[in-house]
């Protein structure tokens, strides 16, 4: 079993931002494969701020702790700042994963975007391309971060 530091298992024993909001307008969701980890995200944006993010996962605990983890650095920001949010950034805010979990930010950072993506398409425009997540191999994805 993965040893997971205190703000890790704070995460996944505290989850913020948990649930649903039914009147979304940008949801993403994202899966992988090999370990069976699905995010699923939910932004309402207001005047392209974040005001409302959350988040049901289905996985790990540290699927749940980056889904967290990425709710809490994006709330409250642009949608431009959401943007940026990098599966290092997630990382890097929980104090570190084991190598074998870092699969779990890379789904939280892709959760974020395809919910950005989500919301320009519901509004009848196209996304921006940094929204866009290639379907790619995830060794791929964090090396490119790195």
């Amino acid at each position: 079993m993965a040893a997971y530091n205190e703000r890790v298992m704070d995460h996944f024993r505290n989850p913020r931002n948990v649930g649903v909001i039914e009147d979304a307008n940008g949801v993403g969701e994202v899966g992988n494969a090999k370990c069976g980890d699905i995010m699923k995200m939910y932004l309402k944006i207001e005047n392209d701020v974040l005001t409302d993010v959350k988040f049901s996962t289905f996985g790990c605990g540290a699927a749940v702790a980056t889904s967290s983890m990425a709710t809490e650095l994006i709330k409250g920001k642009s949608i431009n700042d959401a943007l940026k949010l990098t599966n290092k950034a997630v990382v890097e805010a929980l104090e570190g994963l084991p190598p074998v979990k870092i699969h779990c930010s890379v789904l939280a950072e892709q959760a974020v975007k395809t919910a950005v993506a989500d919301y320009y398409t519901r509004r009848g425009l196209t996304p921006p391309p940094e929204a866009i997540v290639e379907e790619s191999d995830e060794e791929e994805f964090i090396a490119n971060d790195e």
